[in-house]
């Protein structure tokens, strides 16, 4: 097992890497205020994952409620996390009461919602269990629901007391997942570390069969990068916006195109696409550079374009971008693989070149 620290202060907490570690309770009890949790997860991973962190807490003195809810991007709303309210306060659960998300993205993001809001706060704790959930949104705090016009528009700024990954559990993951997973890794090479990109070329055939040493060397630096930058801008006021590259474009697919028919990564990773084009466009990314990012996204299997997305219905919905200020819509532009900026003033009519293969 390896462990990172996310240094957030009073809100530090650790990141443990490592396999067979749903098992271990001691990872987990120094976090509880009280020996009571509620595991919140799927009806995917309940049957894989959820009776082995059941027994292992209550082996260790420590009252279990269960609350499963249904899978897929569509349920992160307003009657799933009501539903996640109505099941602690069926059972007197307090201030004491630790939330557990055992699962991916939309139960991390919704399990540290319903955390950051029951009864104005109680803790939680990220069990991870898909790729892209190991090496993005179990770290760094960011909670949320959707809402129809906007992907996590209604959320809130809120840190695990821990985040515990184990690595065996990606043994189960569907390959479309792993895919999607991967996008997220390549993303955190292309803002920050060249190096990184760099063996991801050279190493994605070991990731994609899911060679352990392989996966878990992603999952460590992809966790070194984001706590790293976290740490710097817990609420995104700067530095921490360059993990969204690709985001303002994949967030506007995904919204367009119904919750849950792309993958979170998979928008992404045809986000980043267009991200790099609008880098090339503006003059910040060499021609090259982008065809070596569009090479390794197509050989990790991931979509182009925008689903059928017109260019007009992108540019709307790419206008609720979390980012924008005074409706200005903030890009994160490429200098080169390795290196990204925030930029609030791109032409439109660069945005409208890295558009321009859409109807």
């Amino acid at each position: 097992m390896q462990t990172l620290r996310v240094a957030l202060g009073e809100r530090a907490y650790p990141i443990h890497i490592g396999s067979r570690l749903i098992g271990e309770p001691g990872l987990i009890l120094p976090h509880l205020p009280h020996k009571r949790v509620a595991i919140v997860t799927n009806e995917v991973v309940a049957p894989l994952y959820l009776e082995r962190l059941r027994e292992a807490l209550r082996g260790a003195g420590v009252e279990v409620l269960d609350i499963v809810l249904a899978d897929g991007e569509e349920q992160k709303n307003w009657a799933t996390l009501n539903s996640v309210f109505d099941a602690l306060l069926a059972a007197r659960c307090d201030r004491g009461t630790t939330l557990l998300a055992l699962g991916g993205g939309v139960v991390g993001d919704l399990t540290g919602f319903a955390a950051a809001t029951y009864q104005r706060g109680v803790p939680y704790i990220q069990v991870p269990t898909t790729l892209l959930a190991q090496v993005d949104s179990s770290v760094g705090g960011k909670t949320a629901i959707n809402h129809p016009m906007g992907k996590n528009m209604i959320g809130a700024f809120y840190q695990p007391r821990a985040v515990v990954s184990d690595m065996d559990t990606l043994g189960t993951l569907p390959e479309r997942e792993l895919r999607a997973g991967l996008a997220e890794v390549i993303k955190h090479g292309l803002i920050r570390d060249a190096a990184f990109f760099d063996w991801l070329e050279a190493n994605l055939q070991r990731l994609l069969a899911k060679d352990p040493e392989a996966l878990a060397h992603a999952v460590l630096r992809s966790c070194q990068i984001k706590s790293g930058i976290v740490a710097g801008d817990e609420r995104e006021e700067g530095e921490r916006m360059l993990l969204n590259f690709g985001h303002t474009f994949g967030h506007a697919i995904e919204t367009g195109l119904g919750y849950g028919a792309w993958l979170h990564g998979e928008a992404v990773a045809a986000g980043m696409l267009f991200a790099a084009d609008l880098s090339v466009s503006a003059g910040t990314l060499p021609k090259a550079e982008a065809d070596r990012i569009g090479a390794l996204l197509a050989r990790a299997g991931l979509p182009s374009g925008a689903g059928g997305l017109t260019r007009d219905r992108m540019l709307e919905l790419m206008s609720m971008d979390k980012k924008a200020r005074e409706r200005r819509i903030r890009f994160i532009l490429l200098d080169r693989i390795g290196a990204a900026r925030v930029s609030s003033a791109v032409p439109a009519a660069a945005v409208g070149a890295a558009l321009a293969c859409l109807a």
